[in-house]
């Protein structure tokens, strides 16, 4: 039987940060699907919900780098579940701003405590030492990263 010794290794240690990613995103997904929401559909919600001013389609494809029709459908399926509607922009009539409606903000509410609440779980796993030195290293290896191709 062979034994394993945590980070032996570059390439251990990336094995079991992508193990405890997927485990994490796992989790993240039964969060989710508790509210009917996709990833992509979370992701564009929480970024609508944080603008100070409803974005434009074209903004919302930007912020969450993806291509416009991918955005066009993202927000017909929030707004089919009641979570955006789509208004004329004041600026310029030919292009439409998504606003999230009090069922958007609630869900995105709720979602933001779950994931909170299920991190929590995750991290409580770790002493605060652990914790620590664990932000320290994700806050290393974030910055070898190009910021452009970095996700939000």
């Amino acid at each position: 039987m062979t034994t394993r010794t945590p980070g032996q290794g570059s390439e251990d240690l990336g094995e079991q940060l992508l193990r405890v990613a997927r485990g994490l995103r796992r989790a993240w997904m039964v969060d989710l699907s508790a509210h009917d929401l996709s990833p992509h559909e979370a992701r564009a919600l929480r970024v609508a919900a944080d603008r100070q001013d409803a974005p434009r389609l074209r903004d919302l494809a930007d912020a969450l780098r993806i291509a416009p029709r991918s955005v066009t459908d993202v927000v017909d399926a929030l707004e089919a579940k009641g979570y955006v509607a789509r208004q004329p922009d004041p600026a310029d009539r030919r292009a439409s701003v998504v606003l999230v409606t009090e069922a958007g903000h609630a869900v995105r509410a709720a979602v933001q405590e779950a994931r909170r609440r299920t991190m929590g779980d995750q991290m409580g796993a770790l002493t605060p030492a652990q914790r620590a030195a664990l932000a320290d290293a994700l806050t290393s290896l974030e910055g070898t990263f190009d910021p452009g191709k970095r996700d939000q």
